[in-house]
């Protein structure tokens, strides 16, 4: 079969274009690799939901006292980058709702993502600024943020009740203020789970938002009708399996009510894993880059 002259070029155009086009469709990874071979090589024991839902292998002696030098208090050396020092600054924010103090690690302003960590009960933002203890997951958070561009802020959050969640949505706004409207993703960890169901039901603070990490989080069984679902929020749990605080299956019931009503979520069960497993395993990498958006 003989091809014309203008099938030759529109062959010839297509040849050139299409894989241009392929890449174009495609999303690339906003967060580059930190020592993905130490924290991201998770073996997966069940996959479902197209992916979204995991199941995870955790193992106490392999994950705390085969990556810890002194368990649950020092992770070996070859965890951490302690060089993202140089960008980590103790500041008090003088907001709207009153001061708020916040470790900042990276840019102050103009910032590619921000990424707002808000500890549990009894905890302040020494904790997600740790570098040494939680497996060194915090150390890779502060590098992964302050290496791609973006700025990490753990804020001491005085109260879980309205007042906290107010005090939060203004350090939201604060933040996407400084980066000119760039995403902002807001991780709560145990009771400052609370915080991130108060800021699910505030339009104007969601509207600010790329996504949620809940890891360990309390159930909100309320989070299907809140603002954040109606905006279709990106919601990822973390969550250990025998977790004593707050029941797995109670977290998953409200995952699988969220994916009922197509809302994009993801949920990481850790399995065997304590309370305290999602803030020691969640893959800081994974979660960002899918919320970041």
């Amino acid at each position: 079969m003989q091809m014309s002259t203008a099938h030759f070029r529109t062959a010839a155009i297509s040849c050139v274009l299409f894989p241009f086009l392929f890449l174009s469709s495609a999303k690339a990874d906003t967060i580059a690799p930190f020592k993905d071979e130490l924290f991201s090589n998770q073996t997966v024991l069940e996959s479902g939901d197209s992916g979204d839902f995991t199941r995870i292998d955790y193992d106490e002696m392999r994950d705390i006292n085969g990556r810890d030098s002194i368990p649950e208090r020092r992770v070996k050396e070859r965890y951490v980058s302690l060089k993202v020092r140089r960008v980590q600054e103790n500041q008090t924010l003088q907001l709207p709702t009153g001061p708020m103090e916040v470790g900042r690690v990276g840019r102050d302003q103009g910032q590619a993502f921000t990424v707002i960590f808000i500890h549990g009960r009894g905890g302040d933002r020494r904790l997600g600024l740790n570098d040494i203890s939680f497996g060194g997951n915090f150390n890779r958070l502060k590098n992964l943020a302050a290496e791609n561009g973006g700025t990490y802020y753990a804020p001491s959050v005085r109260s879980f009740d309205d007042k906290g969640v107010s005090e939060v949505a203004s350090l939201v706004a604060y933040a996407s203020a400084q980066s000119g409207g760039k995403p902002v993703v807001l991780a709560c960890a145990s009771m400052g789970s609370f915080i991130c169901s108060g800021v699910s039901r505030d339009p104007a603070t969601v509207a600010k938002l790329s996504g949620m990490a809940i890891l360990g989080g309390a159930p909100d069984p309320a989070l299907s009708k809140s603002a954040a679902a109606k905006a279709r929020l990106p919601i990822w749990f973390t969550h250990g399996s025998r977790d004593s605080v707050y029941a797995a299956e109670d977290q998953v019931s409200i995952y699988r009510k969220l994916r009922a009503a197509s809302q994009p979520v993801r949920f990481t069960l850790f399995e065997t894993g304590s309370h305290g497993t999602p803030v020691r395993m969640s893959d800081w990498r994974a979660l960002l880059n899918w919320l970041i958006r």
